[in-house]
């Protein structure tokens, strides 16, 4: 892979993700993060880095072992800090309150876009497979949408679905957090 394209890409995106936006009415700003920001200068680059002379051609093989490589590194963060203290927050009234909330972030995206997809756009079983995947951002559910791996439609609409689902989210949840905080 050029990783040059590729760490240009990852600064770029973390400098875009600190940056804070504010909407009126709200105390406090709004980040991008360390996820919203690289996959929105991703998208980026993948629009326009042809037409500036940024070679961001890479390799299915590298494309792979980076998808992996960032997946080993995020649910190895996540499990490092999510175990402590976790049976004492949950186990409250306000514990309780942000796992409600939590499941309604997660379920009703994922209902919602397979309704519309399904009933009012008509899409097939595998396009509507890869966007519930994206809503979800699940990769792993991936590998059991297509069991065969005869056609990349599934991946295809993963990828579709994915940016705007986590671009939601992390906005979504940071609303949530200063309207209810």
């Amino acid at each position: 892979p050029n990783l040059f394209a590729i760490f240009i890409g990852i600064v770029l995106g973390l400098v875009l993700g600190s940056i804070p936006f504010a909407f009126p009415g709200m105390s406090m700003p709004v980040k991008l993060g360390i996820a919203g920001g690289p996959i929105i200068v991703g998208l980026i680059m993948g629009a326009f880095g042809p037409r500036m002379h940024l070679s961001i051609y890479m390799s299915r093989s590298a494309n792979l072992m980076l998808r992996q490589l960032g997946l080993t590194l995020y649910l190895a963060g996540l499990g490092l800090s999510a175990g402590e203290g976790f049976f004492a927050t949950v186990f409250t009234a306000e514990g309780l309150k942000w796992v409600i909330m939590s499941l309604a972030l997660a379920i009703v995206p994922v209902l919602l876009t397979a309704f519309v997809a399904g009933k009012i756009f008509k899409t097939s079983y595998a396009d509507n497979v890869g966007m519930l995947c994206g809503a979800m951002a699940n990769p792993f559910a991936l590998d059991f949408a297509d069991p065969d791996g005869e056609g990349e439609d599934p991946a295809v609409a993963y990828a579709t679905v994915y940016p705007a689902s986590i671009f939601l989210r992390i906005i979504s949840a940071q609303i949530i957090m200063l309207i209810f905080l």
